[in-house]
């Protein structure tokens, strides 16, 4: 029988109200990396709307590990803030997820401590050419020991901050990411070759994290299915990463997909808001690159309610742990037809920036679904103010 989304549930030694997680979408709510009341107040309007867990988008585990300056990075300088968000949270009868990240080579960011940003192997930037930064190169041995501390030292603070779980971020073409891609990781000691080497930092990460937080604590992986372009991390090699992160002692896993410097808009499915990213970009350069190239690099994609539930069924059958359907779920009827194929939960990012008490109605009627119409202008919205829905202005983008 399917279990109940609405129902109390539990995440590991975690107690949750229902199985309903917002997924970590970039809030653009950190003013020089610092949390603001902005932050405090969306996850707060989060949890009074009922979802479960709401996730924390993006902290880097050190400060070059932003993709660019004004990006959060786990400090003892950001527990306070944080507090004030796990607080509001858990006033309102929810749970705090915080996502930890490294951008390895996806980064333009001015305040590098290295010239070059580090990633697996030598490549391309073209994240960073505006910054002066269009090359990387390939870590060594000593920085990979250093970003695999400044995790386990990440999830000690998110703990001390308050949150309930954190989620390691593996997929849409960060630094575990690049790591895990054959396109990006050229290496040829232990950590590149087959999957299993490939994934050998993430397990590593997920090791030390696990020390740090301890036996119960939740530790959810969010990993692609597909990179979504060609030569990239595809099905077979995810299947098997599933199967690695689940003896890794991982307590569920967060499906997603996209490679944000190659495919950015294989995760978000819809419309292709390119005139709003060009008006929202502060650079005088990218705004000329979007403009020029914008069309030909930034594919559309288009939207299907549960788009990622094909490639998903394969983890499920692969692995036994708690698994995070995520991808176009924008009705009670998609919850539940999540719940009848087998996943434990379900994550929605921007069905519940449309519609934050979403989960609320959902629980009270069958026929509820969001009002997003998968437009994506809240991509461009992160930075400009914050993620927003624009339906709140009355405009139909």
């Amino acid at each position: 029988m399917p279990l109940d989304a609405f129902a109390p549930a539990h995440l590991a030694d975690l107690s949750l109200r229902n199985r309903v997680i917002k997924t970590a979408t970039y809030e653009g709510m950190c003013p020089e990396g610092m949390p603001s009341d902005a932050l405090v107040e969306h996850h707060r309007e989060l949890a009074a709307g009922g979802v479960g867990l709401t996730t924390v988008a993006y902290c880097a585990v050190s400060p070059d590990g932003r993709t660019f300056a004004e990006q959060m990075s786990m400090r003892p300088e950001t527990v306070a803030p944080l507090r004030r968000v796990t607080d509001a949270v858990h006033r309102e009868g929810g749970a705090a997820s915080l996502q930890l990240g490294h951008c390895g080579w996806f980064t333009k960011n001015a305040e590098l401590s290295t010239w070059l940003p580090r990633g697996p192997s030598l490549s391309l930037n073209p994240y960073g050419i505006v910054a002066g930064r269009p090359l990387a190169v390939a870590m060594n041995a000593r920085e990979i020991a250093a970003v695999i501390e400044d995790f386990g030292r990440a999830s000690g603070l998110a703990r001390e901050a308050g949150f309930d779980a954190v989620e390691l971020h593996l997929g849409h073409g960060y630094l575990l990411s690049q790591f895990l891609s054959p396109a990006t990781n050229r290496r040829s000691d232990g950590f590149g070759g087959g999957i299993e080497a490939r994934a050998r930092l993430s397990l590593e990460v997920l090791r030390r994290v696990r020390e740090v937080v301890g036996a119960g604590f939740p530790i959810l992986c969010k990993m692609n299915l597909r990179d979504g372009f060609r030569g990239g991390l595809e099905l077979p090699d995810a299947v098997a990463l599933a199967r690695l992160l689940e003896t890794g002692g991982a307590s569920a896993l967060v499906l997603t997909g996209g490679f944000t410097s190659k495919s950015p808009f294989y995760l978000f499915r819809g419309r292709r808001p390119l005139e709003e990213m060009i008006a929202a970009e502060k650079s005088r350069l990218q705004k000329l690159v979007l403009r020029r190239f914008g069309a030909r690099v930034i594919r559309e994609y288009p939207f299907e309610e549960m788009f990622f539930l094909p490639q998903a069924r394969e983890v499920r059958a692969a692995v036994r742990m708690p698994l995070v359907l995520l991808g176009g779920i924008v009705s009670r009827s998609n919850v539940e037809a999540a719940m009848a194929e087998g996943f434990e939960f379900v994550a929605m990012g921007r069905a519940l920036i449309a519609d934050p008490d979403l989960v609320r109605r959902m629980a009270g009627d069958a026929g509820t679904r969001s009002r997003c119409n998968q437009c994506n202008v809240c991509v461009a919205e992160m930075d400009i103010g914050g993620v927003r829905c624009v339906l709140d202005d009355g405009v139909s983008a």
